[in-house]
């Protein structure tokens, strides 16, 4: 049984019915729901119950995944531009949540520039992920992915406050990855379909 997607069920069913939520009993009944969420998450993670009092902030709309968006890039050598983590000391790809008032190729444009400093279009994209679909470690959020290959325009390698240095790596001797970001079989995938035009957008 895949306990973590369970409690992602519970917590989304839960959260909503707060919001369409008729009267007292139902309220009182999903808040139950909610509860027992939390509980879940955090036996399974094997933490008190108050560390995940930020991840259950009170509901105002229907819950939806939250997307994250990431961009392949390819130099002249068939290199890929990465960015080590100052949170984890690891790497990946360039990119992050996606901003409210942009669209994601706008953020993932942004993103690459300001975790990298390679300026960057979006070229099409490549992949769109469901995380659960995926070895990535657990994390409460339920989450897709949407994969970008884009094209390096200008610009000078640099990292920023969250990034300790951003260098171009070969696939055959990637540097060790944030895993709860980026996989290596996802690496190697995008890239077989960025040098593959003709294939269509994988989708889970």
């Amino acid at each position: 049984m895949d306990y973590l997607n369970t409690f992602k069920k519970i917590k989304a069913l839960a959260e909503t019915g707060l919001v369409y939520a008729q009267n007292g009993y139902e309220v009182e009944r999903n808040q139950e729901l909610v509860d027992l969420s939390k509980e879940l998450m955090a036996a399974i993670a094997n933490e008190p119950i108050k560390a995940f009092d930020t991840y259950y902030l009170p509901p105002k709309e229907y819950p939806t995944p939250k997307v994250d968006v990431r961009a392949l890039i390819l130099n002249e050598d068939g290199e890929i531009l990465m960015a080590k983590e100052k949170m984890d000391g690891l790497w990946s790809i360039p990119g992050g949540w996606a901003d409210i008032g942009h669209s994601p190729s706008e953020v993932v444009v942004k993103e690459v520039e300001e975790e990298t400093g390679i300026e960057a279009k979006v070229e099409r994209v490549l992949a769109i992920y469901d995380k659960r679909c995926h070895p990535h470690p657990p994390q409460p959020w339920y989450v897709y992915k949407i994969m970008f290959l884009c094209i390096p325009t200008g610009g000078k390698l640099r990292g920023n406050f969250d990034i300790d240095e951003a260098r171009w790596f070969n696939l055959n001797s990637l540097p060790p990855l944030s895993t709860d970001r980026i996989l290596e079989s996802q690496i190697k995938e995008l890239v077989h379909l960025a040098n593959h035009p003709e294939f269509p957008v994988v989708c889970d």
